[in-house]
């Protein structure tokens, strides 16, 4: 795809795996305007506050449950890098530094498997 000016080119994800803390409707609204595939689960409340309403509180909204096991690898990713306490608690005063350990940290982590 052709740019207009200078920079990146825009890319947009497939979807959006989230837990449930983000299964607001504003939030699902703004990706589906968006053309952003949602996968989040809706909590137990949103569920029953839906049901309450009956016709008038809508479709449930759709939910892929094979796409939203992916998610627990990323989960699992994001914790063993915090695993560094200088990553986890960002001490470093500058960024290149912070950066450094946010790059070292994978390496080695591929070199104890």
């Amino acid at each position: 795809m052709n740019r207009l000016g200078p920079g990146r080119p825009r890319t947009r994800p497939d979807a959006l795996l989230g837990d449930k803390a983000y299964s607001s409707r504003d939030n699902r609204a703004l990706l589906r305007a968006r053309g952003i595939k949602t996968v989040i689960p809706q909590p137990p409340d949103q569920i029953a506050h839906r049901r309450r309403r009956g016709p008038a509180g809508g479709r449930r909204p759709s939910f892929d449950e094979d796409a939203y096991k992916g998610r627990n690898v990323i989960e699992r990713s994001f914790n063993e890098h915090k695993q560094w306490r200088g990553i986890a608690t960002r001490y470093d005063k500058l960024a290149a530094v912070y950066r450094g350990a946010v790059v070292l940290r994978p390496i080695t982590l591929w070199l104890a498997t």
